[in-house]
């Protein structure tokens, strides 16, 4: 089997779909790759293994009955800046580490609701007050794609 982690969003739901693989498969894959690539990249700041392997085979049971939504199975990181319930939520700040939503944002309850799987919480410039993610408070975050060097030709 291909290596999943490289697959498009549409690639990863329309396999899921097609039953090619199942969100159990794609979303270990994707942990496989964050458990040892985030400690170099420092793209997550909470990765939620076990939310997301329940959310997976959740979304399994719904693709085998034939039910789901748009994005059913997809493993997806969030960003740090939307209230996800009882996952810490930080917005790359000291001043709401700790802060755990007993809510879920807008945003993350659509991405939900049509069966996305959460990874983790994707770090981020302290509140989003910037565009180079080097002023987060757990740390800058490097460009897997830009590791060495100037950034200059990305932006």
């Amino acid at each position: 089997m291909a290596d999943l982690t490289k697959l498009t969003l549409k690639g990863a739901v329309d396999g899921l779909k097609a039953k090619d693989f199942s969100s159990a498969e794609i979303t270990q894959a994707f942990l496989t790759n964050i458990e040892a690539a985030n400690p170099r990249l420092n793209a997550y700041v909470e990765v939620t293994a076990d939310k997301a392997l329940a959310m997976a085979k959740a979304s399994d049971a719904k693709i085998a009955a034939g039910q789901g939504g748009a994005l059913e199975g997809a493993p997806l990181g969030i960003k740090d800046l939307f209230c996800t319930e009882g996952v810490q939520t930080t917005a790359g700040s000291n001043m709401l580490r700790g802060f755990v939503p007993p809510y879920e944002s807008t945003i993350t309850a659509n991405l939900w609701r049509d069966g996305a799987v959460m990874l983790g919480k994707l770090n981020m410039d302290e509140f989003a007050m910037g565009s180079s993610n080097e002023t987060s408070a757990f740390g800058p975050v490097v460009n897997p794609w830009k590791s060495k060097g100037s950034n200059a030709d990305l932006t």
